[in-house]
């Protein structure tokens, strides 16, 4: 599929769902539609709307249109020895740009380099009166008031339809090594939050079986002494870290409900039922249960934290509540962007 500029008939669709009061079912290449509250609405893909609008790699910087393919963007950076550095999982073959943004999805970099939503410079979009919104450009230092562009990050398509995003990229590592040490939960999460306060140059943990993994990037020298410090083995030749983020890891080939925790990456192991996979030096924590909804939440808001039904589980209730105050702010974003309650609704939660 060659590069094409769709705006004229999205926003053509809107103005007509506006017109009927028709709700639109907002997706790009469909690889991340599992996630959320189920999807309701007439189907309006963007696709078709695809390209790189302009890339300067002497300035970081790439804009393209929401429905450009991942591996596109991903090919054009690595040609110039450049990345995504938040490491964004595709969950498919045709993932898109949009669909990474919509969902604020992060691989295992993100506590290291950042999340999706801390590269975000500007976007492009339509709201839902059908008008055409520009917000940001291409350069960090670029917003006076509300960074409305990083508003679009995680919000599902309930505020707009992207058009383009431009984001800020960063060099690839010269080298990359992961090393391996046999440790239970306690002991990793202990490890974890001690080197954290190290200037070691980790990109990347993860604890799975009784083993816990640190990818290491940077120059030969750094590696070396970090790879000192942190003891352990090499593991040469690794996958890993590509099947944690792609959830291709035989971690994830489970027909138990998923859940993704969010916590102080201190926490000491919590006392649910289930199997556990800790990432982000121990801040986002999967685990696979089929314990009550009411007890994993209970147990997450406990230790200062959240829980959200990644797959599998009850999709009407895959995000915790949110109390009345941030509700009431949630619902004037959505009255601002989409009066009429036209884009993806209910996705994120029922009042939405």
């Amino acid at each position: 599929m060659r590069d094409h500029d769709a705006t004229e008939q999205l926003q053509q669709r809107v103005r007509a769902a506006v017109a009927s009061r028709t709700p639109l079912c907002i997706t790009g290449s469909g690889s991340k539609t599992f996630y959320g509250r189920e999807p309701v609405g007439e189907p309006l893909s963007t696709r078709a709307h695809r390209g790189i609008v302009n890339y300067e790699p002497t300035e970081l910087v790439i804009t393209a249109r929401s429905g450009t393919p991942l591996v596109e963007i991903e090919t054009t950076l690595a040609a110039q020895r450049q990345m995504l550095a938040f490491e964004p999982p595709h969950f498919g073959p045709q993932a898109t740009l949009g669909g990474t943004i919509a969902t604020n999805f992060s691989g295992p970099r993100r506590p290291h380099a950042g999340a999706a939503r801390d590269f975000v410079l500007g976007c492009r979009l339509i709201n839902g009166r059908g008008e055409l919104l520009h917000f940001g450009g291409e350069v960090m230092k670029n917003v006076a008031g509300y960074d409305v562009s990083r508003l679009q990050c995680g919000a599902l398509g309930t505020l707009g339809i992207l058009l383009e995003v431009s984001l800020k990229v960063l060099p690839r590592p010269a080298r990359e090594i992961t090393r391996v040490l046999e440790l239970d939960p306690a002991a990793a999460l202990q490890h974890l939050h001690r080197w954290a306060c190290l200037p070691l140059p980790v990109s990347a943990s993860c604890h799975v079986d009784g083993r816990l993994y640190l990818r290491l990037e940077g120059s030969a020298e750094a590696i070396e002494a970090a790879s000192a410090t942190l003891g352990g083995d090499t593991l040469e030749a690794t996958t890993l870290w590509h099947e944690i983020r792609e959830q291709q890891h035989p971690f994830f080939a489970d027909e138990r409900p998923l859940w993704r925790l969010s916590l102080p990456s201190d926490t000491p192991p919590l006392s649910l039922p289930g199997q556990w996979l800790y990432e982000w030096g121990g801040s986002q924590r999967w685990l696979l249960s089929t314990a009550p909804a009411e007890d994993i939440r209970a147990a997450a808001h406990q230790a200062g934290g959240h829980a959200t039904v990644f797959r599998r589980g009850d999709r009407q209730q895959a995000f915790q509540p949110l109390p009345a105050t941030l509700l009431h702010y949630h619902r004037r974003l959505k009255q601002a962007f989409d009066p009429h309650g036209l884009f993806n609704p209910g996705r994120l939660y029922p009042e939405l």
